[in-house]
């Protein structure tokens, strides 16, 4: 039939058509090669190599001297003194400890809440504190003898009297500039209580 309608070469097309139709039935893969160019992208990072990550921006109303609350941690409900951005994003902050017992602190700005409340910095130096201030001194392990396998160990790593200067030198500068009323404020702890919600209140 197809010798009659389309010739010898029309035959040959339709057997070739009907072969390909039937490999697509049967399921055959289809291969599909990508061609990729020779440019190089510049965002592109090595490996083994990290890219500098960026600290996060400040949020509306947190600036240094600016009254925090705490909403985490061991110190949550407590009132702190926002001193400066760390390098990691972490907010430096302190009660200061000679006023209301929060020793400086590096806490996440998203467990914060901002005050209007400002204290004045201006006796304060924290430009010698960094993250590096508060990394962990590394223990050396020790093997266990049969006689100190079940003794417990009680020995706490305490402040060194070094950070211990620091933070009086830095609450004394800070201490100077509050008033009664503001000292009074920073000693109080932040609660909810009954019809009280957080959207309505003004901090």
């Amino acid at each position: 039939l197809a010798q009659a309608h389309f010739g010898i070469k029309g035959a040959r097309v339709a057997k070739f058509s009907a072969v390909v139709v039937t490999m697509g039935k049967a399921g055959q893969a289809r291969n599909v090669v990508k061609t990729f160019g020779k440019t190089k992208r510049s965002g592109l990072v090595k490996a083994g190599e990290k890219k500098p990550q960026a600290p996060a921006k400040l949020k509306k109303g947190v600036e240094p001297g600016s009254v925090l609350i705490l909403l985490a941690g061991r110190f949550r409900g407590k009132r702190v003194v926002f001193l400066k951005q760390l390098e990691s994003g972490l907010l430096l902050v302190t009660g200061p400890y000679a006023v209301n017992g929060v020793p400086l602190r590096r806490v996440n700005q998203r467990f914060c809440i901002a005050t209007s409340t400002k204290v004045d910095l201006k006796g304060a130096n924290c430009d010698a504190i960094s993250d590096a201030y508060f990394a962990r001194e590394a223990k050396k392990k020790s093997k266990k003898d049969e006689s100190g396998f079940f003794a417990a160990e009680t020995e706490k790593a305490g402040v060194s009297d070094e950070k211990k200067a620091g933070q009086k030198k830095l609450d004394e500068g800070i201490a100077k500039g509050l008033s009664a009323d503001v000292k009074a404020y920073l000693k109080a702890r932040f609660s909810l209580s009954a019809n009280m919600y957080p959207h309505e209140l003004k901090f």
